[in-house]
């Protein structure tokens, strides 16, 4: 069952990564590089500051900077628990791929996925009150998410778990923020 799992996001890879062409090859590489959103986050924090009251808005801010590096630090230790190669480091798809970047270390889960997800989600769950809007927060996500299948360094079941992973952590920091943290910033 297993290896059918497997065989399935190999194909996805190959099929996905297949759709790419010289001409988006810019943009997907842009995408994919963090710094490109730091505008966003810079954005992130303002939205909060302006909903909510100054210490409440910091204590906000702070956990969403909290939730990024437990974030970061499970993602770290999946890698290694799981030992998974990236795809442009596996021998069995390395050359049926477009790789446009090279990184080392291993793959699941994504930690693009996990964290772009995480820091979405809970900022979406603080801001979410009258702004149906906020749902076009999620396409950072998905095109960052998205952006490591097309330059050929993750697989799609990475970015799942990863996804699910980001997002189960912000709900778990939202809850734990709003029954214990937030009602004490007055």
């Amino acid at each position: 069952m297993l290896e059918v799992l497997l065989d399935w996001d190999r194909r996805a890879l190959i099929f996905l990564n297949g759709l790419g062409s010289d001409t988006y090859d810019a943009f997907w590489s842009l995408a994919t590089d963090i710094a490109t959103w730091t505008p966003l986050f810079v954005l992130f924090f303002v939205l909060i500051m302006m909903q909510h009251r100054r210490r409440e808005g910091l204590l906000i801010s702070l956990t969403v900077l909290v939730v990024l590096l437990i974030t970061h630090l499970l993602t770290d230790f999946s890698k290694d628990f799981f030992e998974r190669l990236r795809p442009n480091n596996d021998q069995q798809i390395k050359d049926l791929l477009r790789v446009l970047k090279h990184p080392q270390g291993f793959s699941f889960f994504s930690g693009h996925a996990s964290t772009s997800f995480a820091v979405t989600t809970l900022v979406f769950l603080f801001l979410r009150k009258n702004k149906g809007w906020l749902s076009l927060l999620f396409i950072w996500p998905l095109l960052f998410s998205f952006s490591r299948i097309y330059v050929g360094v993750h697989f799609p079941s990475d970015l799942l778990a990863g996804a699910l992973v980001g997002t189960l952590l912000a709900f778990g920091a939202y809850w734990l923020c709003r029954r214990f943290i937030v009602p004490y910033s007055a």
